[in-house]
């Protein structure tokens, strides 16, 4: 049990680490990404916006390629009548899911040790309680002394079960207000370059 308990302690942190830097990377960029969006005029081509590496910068190029196919020209699109915002709009939304997606992955498991770890924990401690009075018998001895050391180590279980549960549980809930703001955002810069594309263009 100590074993599985470690391994998944072991695992659940190196998540953590890697969320953390994770989701400081997209604050960094997106606000990078946002500052450089909000000082171009008009629409303007995505690779100058790439620089940025953002998942922003995805979402951009989505609805940018959308626009594209609707509209004439090459390079920066050149003003013509645009035949469906809500195309643009759908494009820029499914590709900000996905991103939203990929930022999910390792929250299942952070979910799954928060909520697994503590009774795996409890199930190694009543097994060696179970061992403890069963050696009891064996020993012929009656006193606390005699079950004293093994029940011990049965509660040691216990304590590594929430050792590995609880800062999982933290992280999980930490990063899934990230993943909210994340999503939010995008939704947000959704709608503000599909009103920037329909005053351009309509």
């Amino acid at each position: 049990m100590l074993v599985i308990l470690l391994f998944a302690s072991l695992v659940s942190w190196a998540l953590i680490l890697q969320k953390s830097g994770l989701f400081s990377r997209i604050r960094r960029q997106s606000d990078q990404f946002l500052k450089i969006f909000r000082a171009t005029r008009g629409v303007a081509n995505p690779q100058g916006l790439v620089s940025a590496g953002s998942q922003f910068a995805n979402v951009y190029a989505a609805g940018y390629r959308e626009l594209q196919s609707q509209v004439t020209g090459t390079g920066n699109p050149t003003p013509a009548k645009l035949k469906s915002l809500q195309a643009v709009t759908v494009s820029m939304q499914l590709a900000a899911t996905e991103e939203v997606r990929r930022t999910e992955k390792g929250m299942s498991w952070l979910a799954t040790t928060a909520g697994v770890a503590p009774f795996i924990g409890l199930f190694g401690t009543v097994w060696g309680i179970i061992d403890a009075f069963s050696g009891l018998g064996t020993s012929g001895s009656a006193s606390l002394r005699a079950v004293a050391p093994g029940i011990a180590e049965a509660l040691v279980t216990t304590a590594a079960g929430l050792f590995a549960a609880i800062p999982a549980l933290i992280a999980y809930n930490y990063f899934l207000q990230d993943i909210r703001d994340l999503a939010q955002r995008l939704d947000t810069f959704a709608l503000e370059f599909t009103a920037q594309i329909e005053k351009t263009f309509t």
